[in-house]
C-alpha cells in the first residue's frame, strides 16, 4: 500500500462523514517524513472543518507457527509507487529480528522469515520498513511501523506443576467430598482456538474417586471408605487440550490419597478375664500388670482411659493410664495379706476419650473385663503391736529396772517364736538392755537427765525359724528429773570494794543456775553461812541476790583480799544446797567508785621496777646464755672436723684443680721412687681423710721384682684395687700418671720453651685451623714483634 493508496482512502472516510467541500494541504517534515496532515472542510452552516490525521499504521502481517518447509517462510511484500522497477528504489527493514530472523529482498521488498518461529517464545514482531533512492541514499518514503503476529498451532500439551500431589480425606467421608485440586497448564494461545482449552479425566482410581472436567477438583465417589481397610490410594489423572476432542494433546499426574483417621472404632479387651498374681509383701505403689484394649483406630482416637468401675478389691487397687502404651497399670493401693484374703475380682472399663459425634451409632466407644488377682503367701517378718514405743522413766531408778516393754508377732499362719534384740548402733554406751524372749527394755547403767534427756532405741524383731527376716521398731526413752544436783554460782564473779566504801553499799549481784528442770521452775534461797562483819546477802527474791558492805572503809594494808561463802539452795524435793565463795578484792578508787588500783606492791614500790619488767629483764639474760653456750658448742665442734688443707698430704686423693704438674723431675706431688721400687709399699696404710665403715685385713701380694716394669706394677694394682672392697675410691679419684718409659712424646709445657737456647717456630699453629687462630696470633706475633724492632 502506498501513500496515495493511504490518503485518497482516508479522504473517502471524511467526505462519508461529512458530505461537503473538501480541500487538501500535504505538510512535510525536514526529513520528508509525513507527520500529519491537515483537511478543510466547510459546514452546513458555512464555517471552516479541520482534522488532524493520526499517526500511520501498516496493516499487520501473519505468519505461522512451527513452519517445517525447507525454503524460507514468505511473510509478506513492501512495495512504494516509486518504485519504476528499474531497481533504484532500496528497501530496508529495521526492528525486532531484522537480518537475522526477518530480511527483506532490497529491489523487491519481500520479507522472508530465516528460521522456525516458536509462538510460545514471542507472540509478534514489531518492524520498521522504508524505501530509500539507492543512489542518493535519501528516502523516498517516510519509515512506516508495522507488526508480524505469529499464528499459534497446538503443539504444546498441557503439564502439572507437580510429577506426584499428595492429599488426604478422612474415611468414612460422603460421596463427593473435596480431596484436591490438580491444575495443567498448556503453553498454546488461549484465545486461538482450541489449543489450550484443557478438559480433565481420570485414568486411574476409579471408582472410589472422580474428577470435575472443568476444574480438576477431585472427589471422593464411594461412600463409607474405611481406613481399616485400605488407607492409600493411587489416582491418575489425564489433562487433555483442544477440549478432550480426538487429536488433542494431554498430559497425566498421579496424586496419592491418603485415608486419615477417624474414631469409627470402639475398643476391645482380647480376652474377657485376665489373671494376675501378686505378693502379699508387696509394698504400695506395686504394678502388679498391666490391662490393654485394642483400637483399630490411630492417634488420638486411639486413646484409651482405664478404670475400676467394679468388684471386691476396688479399695485395694488403683489403675493408671500408660499414655505411651495405652495401656492400664494396675498397682497396690493398700497393704495386702494372705491371712486375711487370698482373691480379689475387679471389673477394668476401657473408654475412648476422643469420641466423634457422628459415629455414635457405631458405639458404645467402651469395652470391659474382668481381672481377678491372687494373693501369694510370703514367710513374713513379725509385725510389732505399735510403730513406735514412748517409754517415760525417772533418773534415779536402780539398775536392772524394767522402763517397758515391745510386743511382736508372726503374722504368718504357722506363728514362729520371736526373738527381739537391740541395735547396738542406737545404744552405744550399752545404757539398756533387753529381754530377747519377752521384749521387755530394762536399765543396765545408772541414767542421768543432765547428760541425755532422750535415748532414741531401735528393736530389732527376728523368727526364730528365720533370722534374716527382721522387722525394726522405734522405741523413745525420755529421762524424767529429779532434783539431784545442786544449784550453783552462774558465773565466775571477780568482786572488788573500795577503800572508800560506805556501809550498806552495793558490791555485787549474784544469780545461780541448776541442772534440774522441776516442773514449777526454778526457786532459789541466798544465805551466808556465818555471819560476817563486813558484808551480807540480801536475796533479791527473783533467784538473784545483793552483796552489800557492813562497814566503812577498808584498806589493803590490813587485808587486801576477803573471801565470803555463801548458800545457795533450791526448793525441789529433796531440797539440794550449795556454798558458793566470793572473792573480794579491796582496791583503790576514786570518788565516783571507779577502781584504779587493786594490788598492794603498788604502794610499796612506787619508784622501782614493777613484776612484769623484771621478769622480761630475766629472760633476756636467760636469752644471751644460751646463746654463748650455743655458739661454744658449734666453735668446738668445727675443731674436730678432719680437713685436708695442705697439698703435700694429698697421696691419692686430688682435692686441687689447675695445677700443672712438673713432669718425672717433679717429686714434690707424688713420690716416684715408690714406683720404682714396689718392696717399700707393701704394707698398707690407712686413709687419713675419712674413716672406712669396715676395716678388711689387708692382702698381701707378692712382690715384683727390681726389674719389673713400672706399667706392669701399676696394671697389677690397678686389678687389685678392681677387686678389693676396702680399695679407693671413698668419693675420691685414685690416679697413677706415669707416662712410662722412653716417652715419643715431649713436654707441653710451656715453662720450658724460655730455657731453649733456640728461637721456637709456632707458624704450624696457623695451618691447624680457625679454632687456633688466636693461638697462632699471640706465638706468631712476638716473633714479628722482634723483627720489626
Amino acid at each position: 500500500m502506498t501513500i496515495k493508496r493511504v490518503l485518497l482512502l482516508l479522504l473517502l472516510w471524511m467526505w462519508l462523514l461529512h458530505p461537503c467541500s473538501t480541500e487538501m494541504l500535504f505538510r512535510w517534515t525536514p526529513d520528508l517524513k509525513p507527520k500529519s496532515f491537515v483537511g478543510h472542510a466547510l459546514g452546513s452552516d458555512g464555517k471552516v472543518l479541520h482534522r488532524q490525521k493520526r499517526g500511520w499504521m501498516w496493516n499487520q502481517f501473519f505468519l505461522l507457527e512451527e513452519y517445517t518447509g525447507s525454503d524460507y517462510q514468505y511473510v509478506g511484500k513492501l512495495h512504494s509507487d516509486q518504485d519504476k522497477g528499474d531497481g533504484s528504489l532500496k528497501y530496508i527493514l529495521s526492528g525486532d529480528g531484522a537480518g537475522t530472523l526477518f530480511i527483506i529482498d532490497e529491489k523487491t521488498g519481500d520479507i522472508h522469515a530465516t528460521r522456525r518461529i516458536d509462538r510460545e517464545e514471542k507472540a509478534f514482531y514489531t518492524l520498521r520498513a522504508q524505501a530509500i533512492n539507492r543512489k542518493t541514499l535519501r528516502p523516498v518514503e517516510p519509515e512506516s511501523e508495522f507488526v508480524i503476529k505469529i499464528h499459534d498451532i497446538n503443539d504444546n500439551e498441557p503439564t502439572f506443576p507437580e510429577e506426584i500431589y499428595t492429599a488426604s480425606v478422612p474415611e468414612m467421608s460422603v460421596v463427593g467430598t473435596s480431596v484436591v485440586q490438580v491444575t495443567a497448564t498448556d503453553a498454546d494461545d488461549p484465545s486461538y482456538g482450541n489449543s489450550a482449552r484443557v478438559i480433565y479425566s481420570i485414568l486411574q482410581g476409579q471408582p472410589y474417586f472422580s474428577v470435575e472436567p472443568e476444574t480438576g477438583i477431585i472427589r471422593t465417589a464411594l461412600p463409607n471408605m474405611n481406613r481399616e481397610n485400605r488407607e492409600q490410594y493411587q489416582v491418575v489423572i489425564q489433562a487433555k487440550d483442544m477440549g478432550g476432542q480426538m487429536g488433542g494433546l494431554s498430559g497425566t499426574t498421579t496424586v496419592n490419597i491418603t485415608l486419615t483417621d477417624v474414631n469409627d472404632n470402639p475398643p476391645r479387651f482380647p480376652q474377657n478375664t485376665i489373671h494376675l498374681r501378686i505378693s502379699e509383701s508387696s509394698p504400695i505403689g506395686t504394678a502388679i500388670g498391666s490391662v490393654k484394649a485394642t483400637d483399630a483406630d490411630t492417634g488420638k482416637n486411639a486413646e484409651v482411659e482405664y478404670r475400676i468401675i467394679d468388684g471386691d478389691g476396688t479399695d485395694m487397687f488403683d489403675i493408671v493410664t500408660q499414655k505411651d502404651t495405652q495401656e492400664g497399670i494396675i498397682t497396690v493401693r493398700k497393704p495386702l495379706d494372705y491371712e486375711t484374703r487370698r482373691l480379689y475380682t475387679l471389673k477394668v472399663e476401657a473408654e475412648n476419650t476422643h469420641v466423634d459425634p457422628r459415629f455414635y451409632y457405631l458405639g458404645p466407644f467402651k469395652d470391659t473385663t474382668i481381672v481377678k488377682i491372687s494373693v501369694e503367701d510370703v514367710d513374713e517378718p513379725p509385725v510389732f503391736s505399735r510403730s513406735s514405743y514412748l517409754f517415760e522413766v525417772h533418773e534415779d531408778i536402780e539398775l536392772g529396772t524394767i522402763i517397758g516393754t515391745v510386743m511382736a508377732r508372726d503374722p504368718d499362719s504357722a506363728s514362729s517364736s520371736i526373738r527381739f534384740s537391740l541395735d547396738r548402733h542406737t545404744d552405744l554406751d550399752r545404757i539398756f538392755n533387753i529381754h530377747s524372749g519377752n521384749g521387755s527394755i530394762y536399765t543396765s547403767k545408772p541414767l542421768d537427765r543432765e547428760i541425755s534427756q532422750w535415748h532414741n532405741l531401735s528393736v530389732i524383731a527376728a523368727e526364730i525359724n528365720n533370722p534374716k527376716d527382721t522387722t525394726r521398731v522405734p522405741v523413745y526413752v525420755r529421762i524424767l528429773d529429779v532434783n539431784d544436783n545442786a544449784p550453783q554460782f552462774a558465773v565466775f564473779y571477780d568482786t572488788f570494794v573500795c577503800e572508800n566504801a560506805r556501809a550498806g553499799q552495793l558490791i555485787q549481784t549474784i544469780s545461780a543456775v541448776d541442772k534440774d528442770d522441776p516442773l514449777g521452775g526454778q526457786k532459789f534461797f541466798f544465805s551466808l553461812a556465818a555471819v560476817n562483819p563486813n558484808f551480807t546477802v540480801q536475796d533479791n527474791e527473783d533467784n538473784t541476790a545483793r552483796i552489800l558492805t557492813r562497814r566503812n572503809g577498808f584498806s589493803r594494808h590490813e587485808i587486801s583480799t576477803y573471801l565470803l561463802p555463801v548458800v545457795i539452795s533450791d526448793n525441789d524435793y529433796p531440797i539440794q544446797s550449795s556454798t558458793g565463795t566470793l572473792t573480794i578484792r579491796v582496791c583503790a578508787c576514786d570518788s565516783r567508785g571507779n577502781m584504779q588500783s587493786c594490788n598492794a606492791e603498788a604502794l610499796l614500790l612506787p619508784a622501782g621496777l614493777s613484776t612484769g619488767a623484771l621478769i622480761a629483764i630475766l629472760l633476756c639474760i636467760v636469752i644471751l646464755l644460751v646463746i654463748v653456750v650455743l655458739f661454744a658448742a658449734l666453735k668446738r665442734q668445727r675443731k674436730k672436723e678432719p680437713l685436708i688443707l695442705s697439698k703435700e698430704d694429698i697421696r691419692d686423693n686430688i682435692v686441687s684443680y689447675n695445677d700443672e704438674g712438673g713432669g718425672e723431675e717433679d717429686t714434690q706431688a707424688f713420690d716416684i721412687g715408690t714406683l720404682r721400687n714396689p718392696a717399700a709399699i707393701e704394707d698398707k696404710k690407712l686413709r687419713r681423710d675419712i674413716i672406712p665403715e669396715t676395716l678388711f685385713v689387708p692382702r698381701r701380694t707378692p712382690s715384683a721384682p727390681d726389674n719389673t716394669d713400672v706399667r706392669d706394677f701399676i696394671n697389677q694394682r690397678l686389678k687389685e684395687h678392681d677387686t678389693d672392697p676396702s680399695a679407693p675410691p671413698y668419693d675420691s679419684l685414685a690416679t697413677y700418671a706415669y707416662e712410662g718409659n722412653d716417652s715419643i712424646a715431649e713436654s707441653l709445657s710451656s715453662l720450658e720453651s724460655g730455657t731453649t737456647e733456640g728461637d721456637q717456630n709456632y707458624d704450624y699453629l696457623r695451618e691447624w685451623g680457625p679454632r687456633f687462630n688466636k693461638l697462632a696470633e699471640m706465638y706468631g706475633g712476638g716473633e714479628s714483634d722482634k723483627e720489626a724492632s
